[in-house]
């Protein structure tokens, strides 16, 4: 049985709070990254709609990912992620069928 944690999450922004939010989490990526059980960590932005983030993320455990959204940041963030988003999250858990490519 597959231990791992994955999901796709679309994060809707406010137009006057999209850069805010980009800068925000680009400054997460390499950090989550580092972390034990990060197996892909992916921000994307939507090239038709710039308030649009796709977050694509794959992680050994759900300890890990547990591990992850329990940091003091992401849980400050969450707690006033309305403050950015126009709508809550839309998260989609996936199964991850082929293999990591991260270490190429």
């Amino acid at each position: 049985m597959n231990q791992q944690q994955g999901f796709i999450l679309h994060a809707k922004t406010r137009p006057e709070q999209a850069e805010a939010f980009a800068a925000l989490f680009r400054a997460y990526v390499e950090p989550s990254r580092a972390e034990p059980g990060c197996i892909e960590y992916h921000m994307l932005r939507d090239q038709q709609d710039p308030t649009l983030f796709i977050f694509y993320e794959i992680w050994a455990s759900q300890a890990d990912l547990d591990r992850h959204s329990n940091l003091p940041h992401m849980q400050a963030f969450f707690a006033r992620r309305m403050e950015y988003l126009e709508r809550d999250f839309e998260i989609r858990q996936i199964d991850m069928l082929s293999p990591s490519s991260a270490s190429r």
